[in-house]
């Protein structure tokens, strides 16, 4: 049977199901995102066939870049860090600004699929080697010009993609693309005091690593951060990956005639996942060739740098729940304000839409501000004795060990309703699903405050919590805000045609005293 066809013998019923549970369940709590990649400023590539694998069973035949040797290292350092001759997306490149890049790439894709190559939007690239191609030289099939050599100054800080510049329509949906993220060679004295060096106290305090790959996207004030993620989105059309795959075995070169046209994708990921998947570790050995993962946490007050580059053949409309996302930045160029070109002028964006082959950097931020409401859950009247003392701006960041750290001190001892627990029919904040149907979630735990003991600062010793979490995430060690992060094109959020799936995740708001491990 062809791999293409090896699905699980389940129903769409069955499918849907497990799917809902995983999200729900989720028994990898320790699986959050960072920017995993490879530093160089060497770095040497292959193009090479294998399968992805994909949430309904599919084993998905496509192409995609990897390492032909190893990198000279992985940033940041997570732990099982690898890079395999094939992954979808490819490896992700990290150099810093002012580097000479130079990428050899090796052709090792199928003879019938004939020649390869790589593209660099935004770099002046210099290339040798191979042959002769419409956009840029190739790496050809015979042994003699089967490896090209491209060399590029990394002129431009920030996010940046990289993809085939040979029969597009082909080689990127088949998997031919991936990252570049260029480091700032400098970046502004106040991203190293202030609120992010408070940020940073608190995180050492609480016993977590910086993971940061710099602390800022670009040397400006205004692009410090506390916590970043990569996020490549891209489509399949699995019947182009099927009779690609057909023809793999001919033994022709250069002979390979797939039609791209009519375009049906069944599959939408984000860093070469779809849903649940994604949310599973980086380097997780049950992706071999998918080593990216997309699953971002934080904590109130941090700026978390979000590192987006749409991929494929449409725009997705993706939407970050929580708040909006403030561009600073697109292909790499900072947006400045044409009366004061110091300041940053990127707009505030409802949903960060990709268009193919551009990127974008964007700080996504959350403190509870404006809610009216303690969400910490203190309450005077049960004793609560939790201090909040405001800075300049209102916050509580004078305190980075506290576990309210940047609360919003205005709204300090606020309970959400009369009754800070129960069903809103008895004046408590929230009605409680049946708890026979799989929607709670394992980071709801009947209270609509942060932190383990929240209900318990909120109502006093004679508070309880609703039961609720699993194993892997009880209430009393985890309980945050967890907004749901999704493609506003519904189609995308499935999975072949069945939902949940596709490009869905969960941001995660975690009180301070909760662990954000980012080691996997």
């Amino acid at each position: 049977m062809r791999a293409m066809n090896m699905k699980k013998a389940i129903s769409k019923t069955q499918l849907l199901l497990a799917t809902v549970v995983a999200l729900t369940l989720l028994l990898t709590p320790a699986a959050f995102a960072a920017a995993p990649g490879i530093t160089g400023p060497t770095f040497n590539l292959t193009a090479r066939p294998a399968y992805i694998s994909q949430p309904d069973g599919s084993a998905v035949y496509s192409w995609g870049y990897g390492c032909s040797v190893a990198p000279s290292g992985f940033a940041p350092a997570l732990t099982g860090a690898t890079c395999p001759n094939m992954q979808v997306p490819g490896p992700t490149l990290i150099v810093t600004e002012g580097q000479t890049v130079v990428v050899n790439l090796t052709n090792n894709l199928p003879n019938p699929a004939g020649n390869t190559s790589i593209l660099f939007p935004g770099f002046q690239v210099t290339a040798t080697g191979g042959v002769n191609g419409l956009l840029t030289r190739e790496a050809g099939r015979a042994t003699t010009n089967n490896v090209v050599h491209y060399t590029f100054v990394a002129s431009t800080p920030g996010t940046h993609a990289y993809y085939s510049g040979t029969q597009g329509d082909l080689q990127v949906e088949m998997g031919l693309y991936g990252a570049i993220i260029v480091l700032p060679a400098s970046t502004p004295a106040v991203c190293d005091s202030g609120v992010h060096a408070s940020n940073l106290t608190a995180q050492g305090h609480w016993g977590e690593t910086d993971f940061r790959l710099a602390h800022a996207a670009y040397n400006h004030p205004g692009a410090c951060y506390d916590r970043e993620y990569l996020f490549q989105y891209s489509e399949m059309d699995p019947r182009i990956h099927r009779q690609a795959e057909e023809q793999s075995t001919r033994t022709c070169t250069n002979c390979m005639n797939v039609a791209t046209e009519p375009y049906l994708p069944a599959y939408f990921m984000i860093n070469g996942r779809s849903m649940p998947d994604l949310m599973d570790p980086n380097y997780a050995q049950e992706y071999p060739h998918q080593p990216y993962n997309g699953n971002p946490h934080m904590h109130p007050g941090e700026l978390t740098l979000l590192r987006i580059i749409g991929t494929g053949r449409w725009q997705h409309p993706f939407h970050e729940h929580g708040n909006h996302v403030r561009v600073l930045a697109r292909d790499g160029n900072l947006i400045l304000s044409a009366n004061d070109p110091s300041s940053l002028a990127g707009p505030l964006l409802f949903t960060t839409t990709t268009t193919p082959g551009v990127t974008m950097d964007g700080i996504y931020y959350w403190t509870g501000k404006g809610l009216n409401w303690d969400p910490y859950g203190h309450n005077a009247a049960s004793g609560s004795t939790l201090p909040c003392t405001p800075d300049a701006n209102g916050y509580n960041t004078g305190a980075p060990n506290a576990i309210n750290y940047f609360e919003w001190c205005q709204d300090h001892n606020k309970p959400l309703q009369t009754h800070p627990f129960g069903d809103v029919a008895g004046g408590g904040p929230a009605t409680l699903p049946d708890p026979n149907i799989f929607a709670n979630g394992p980071w709801f735990g009947g209270s609509p405050y942060l932190g383990p003991d929240a209900t318990v600062r909120a109502v006093g010793n004679t508070g309880t919590t609703p039961p609720s979490g699993t194993v892997a995430n009880p209430p009393d060690s985890e309980a945050g805000f967890a907004f749901m992060w999704h493609s506003h094109n519904e189609r995308e959020i499935t999975t072949n045609n069945i939902f949940p799936g596709g490009m869905l995740m969960m941001m995660l708001v975690d009180s301070r005293e909760f662990v954000i491990d980012e080691s996997n």
